[in-house]
């Protein structure tokens, strides 16, 4: 009982100070409804990319079961053009835009992590806003190092076009992989493994700096610190349940983020701010200073809940002494006075006269 006591009142002290970091961290503005797709053919929008050659307009993609095509979507909702490629594709599920105005559509989804190879078609954004029903495209051949993945988020590093998937988990850590900084479309690319990467991510894209990545969730949107190491530095939570799809929103520095389904609502949002933590040398225990005494406050505070619940324990034990053995004490006690021999110890042993 003491023991149980101690560890929830250590644990019960813990997430105090989380609690109270977390309530200074300002909350992020109301999302703003920017437009909805009704169009009936966009049902399953899986991807969204900003486009690099025309103002207003961003690109999307439908899940599995749709032909290749892309779709070109205006500020309203609308779609303006529809971009088809005669390619087989299988399961697509994320869209890019690099900054020539190439666009990458990824071939990635893999629920039952069984394909040999994930692929990537790219085709330029066309010349004029209209319809194109045979788009030329190129296709580039992926396979993993450490076998199948299923992955819903391609990324394209704006300087230099290197391709980077996110793989897709339901728990635990996914992964980055980069593919070669020169990707070839003959034979298979082999990607490399960066780093471990969160759960649930189902989309996500550079920022135009190059030096910031979104990733989007089920339910909520992700800041990055790109390099050798992404480093995640901040969340926002998001307004759509089932959240696809993450894009550069209209001034650059803002986020669009959408839905799956029929009727599928696009949301403009901030960018995630660097949320207040400490840095990775900041984990060794700061030496408190003459002016200040919180780190003393709270050691002092440790030490009495320590006490507290030791002096509990002592009372639990107490209160709670076996009964029987205490009446058959009482009754030997007795029958000693009785017949004048020794009274028992209460510690199992006879007591000696002097």
């Amino acid at each position: 009982m003491a023991a149980v006591t101690l560890l929830s009142l250590a644990g019960a002290a813990l997430p105090a100070g989380s609690a109270a970091a977390a309530s200074q961290a300002d909350p992020p503005p109301t999302p703003k409804k920017l437009f909805t797709i009704r169009d009936t053919r966009v049902n399953e929008s899986s991807g969204l990319a900003k486009s690099q050659k025309y103002e207003g307009i961003w690109w999307t993609v439908n899940d599995s079961g749709d032909t290749a095509r892309v779709f070109g979507i205006n500020a309203s909702g609308k779609v303006r053009m529809v971009l088809s490629f005669k390619a087989p594709v299988k399961d697509v599920e994320a869209i890019a835009v690099d900054r020539d105005g190439m666009i990458y559509i990824a071939d990635i989804g893999d629920n039952k992590s069984n394909r040999d190879m994930i692929e990537v078609y790219t085709i330029p954004e066309p010349a004029q806003l209209q319809d194109e029903p045979s788009v030329k495209f190129h296709r580039y051949d992926f396979k993993y190092p450490d076998g199948a993945h299923d992955a819903e988020t391609l990324l394209i590093e704006p300087e230099t076009k290197q391709m980077f998937f996110v793989t897709k988990v339901a728990s635990g850590k996914g992964g980055y992989y980069a593919a070669p900084e020169q990707a070839s479309r003959q034979g298979t690319n082999q990607l490399t493994k960066l780093a471990d990467a969160p759960a649930g991510v189902t989309d996500g894209t550079f920022m135009p700096d190059g030096q910031r990545v979104v990733l989007r969730s089920y339910v909520d949107v992700a800041s990055v610190d790109w390099g050798t190491t992404p480093m995640l530095v901040g969340r926002d939570p998001a307004p759509l349940a089932q959240g696809e799809s993450v894009a550069v929103g209209p001034s650059g520095d803002d986020l669009l983020i959408g839905s799956e389904g029929k009727g599928s609502v696009v949301y403009q949002v901030r960018v995630p701010p660097r949320k207040a933590a400490a840095s990775p040398s900041a984990t060794a225990t700061p030496k408190a200073s003459a002016g200040d005494t919180s780190q003393t406050k709270s050691n002092h505070n440790l030490r009495w809940i320590l006490i507290g619940a030791a002096l509990f324990g002592l009372i639990i034990t107490v209160v709670t002494f076996p009964p029987g053995r205490r009446e058959r004490l009482d009754r030997m006690a007795e029958n000693a006075r009785l017949t004048g021999q020794t009274p028992p110890d209460p510690r199992g042993r006879r007591r000696t006269t002097v």
